[in-house]
């Protein structure tokens, strides 16, 4: 593949044919402010602070839309740059109820690291925030409509990448906001719930409702793993309060080759079965009285040995079947088939995912 030359701030980068400015960028580990731009989303150029300065381009250019062209002269950090977008991300904070402390993406907000990085401490503007009630509906999600910055994000992401079409703009002017179906709340709209709007919401306008308050960011330690439930092979993230030992809350791997960071809602909330109170930790043997009792695992591998043969000889193989498990590994199951045809005889064997 043909690798063509550009220059960010006089530094000579390598780029494929194609790509954006702020792809180029962020493959490099230059950092340009962006909110609306998202790799599975594509160019919105919505927020204009992903601004820079082009050498031979009269204004300044939205870098998430911009063409990356050979030998092109690309500035981040110029003082109009520089300018522009803190008047962008002002408007953004006096626009909305942002605040930091008490934000559940507090750590992970894409819009407090840019005022990080362009050293923003307090809003230039001040505009009194309009009370505008959470949407508490649904089960799994919480809306913040105060602290939507109308990205688009999430709504392309519903319509584009999981293509349920639940999200869309509503009303006009000042008053448009993100809505469900025809304005209905979330949880009695067609959503499926499968979380894909708060993977992508850049700010804590969406967040998941069984995580509010039970660790930041900062505090809980990413596990990548693969999610046990479908034959799919999902990756996955886990949030996990090692001080507890409990998983809080579970993210997609955004550009997994399986499903990109996408989640359906048992991969993403179906985990609470991890820490339950019910989850078996030893064997158990129901007793002639038709109730369970705790039992060794030697006692309890000799008792099924015991079953498994008396029936085998009675009835013969088929008398016997077999149901795996998608929260057991590939190779688990691998074993039990190969223990069911091999050992029982027996091709009668299913599996809880197969779909």
């Amino acid at each position: 593949m043909e690798f063509k030359k550009m220059t960010i701030d006089d530094r000579e980068v390598l780029f494929e044919e194609g790509k954006t400015v702020l792809q180029v960028a962020r493959e490099n580990d230059i950092y340009i402010p962006s909110l609306c731009y998202h790799e599975k989303t594509g160019p919105a150029a919505k927020c204009r602070v992903c601004l820079v300065e082009v050498e031979g381009m009269r204004g300044l250019q939205t870098s998430c839309s911009l063409p990356a062209r050979e030998d092109m002269e690309v500035y981040t950090h110029t003082e109009e740059v520089l300018e522009a977008q803190k008047l962008f991300i002002n408007l953004l904070l006096a626009g909305g109820q942002h605040n930091c402390l008490a934000c559940e993406a507090n750590g992970e907000c894409e819009l407090q690291q840019a005022c990080y990085h362009l050293g923003i401490e307090v809003p230039a503007f001040y505009i009194p925030p309009e009370e505008i009630p959470c949407d508490t509906s649904s089960e799994m999600i919480i809306r913040e409509p105060g602290k939507c910055i109308k990205c688009g994000r999430c709504i392309e992401g519903c319509n584009k990448t999981v293509v349920n079409e639940v999200l869309d703009f509503g009303f006009r002017g000042k008053e448009v906001e993100v809505i469900c179906d025809d304005n209905k709340p979330m949880g009695q709209s067609s959503c499926v719930q499968c979380g894909e709007c708060l993977q992508l919401c850049p700010t804590g306008a969406i967040i998941d409702k069984g995580a509010k308050g039970k660790g930041r960011s900062w505090e809980l330690k990413k596990v990548n793993t693969v999610c046990p439930y479908c034959g799919v092979g999902c990756q996955l993230t886990l949030h996990v309060d090692e001080k507890k030992n409990k998983v809080i809350k579970v993210s997609g791997v955004e550009g997994s080759p399986t499903n990109d960071g996408m989640l359906c809602v048992k991969g993403r909330y179906g985990f609470d079965f991890v820490n339950s109170k019910e989850r078996l930790l030893k064997p158990l043997i129901r007793d002639k009285d038709g109730l369970f009792r705790e039992a060794s695992w030697e006692e309890a591998i000799t008792y099924v040995a015991k079953r498994f043969t008396e029936t085998k000889e009675n009835n013969g193989p088929d008398a016997i079947c077999g149901l795996a498990s998608a929260k057991v590994t590939n190779e688990d199951n691998f074993v039990f088939q190969k223990f069911m045809r091999t050992l029982v005889g027996t091709n009668s064997l299913d599996h809880c995912a197969r779909l």
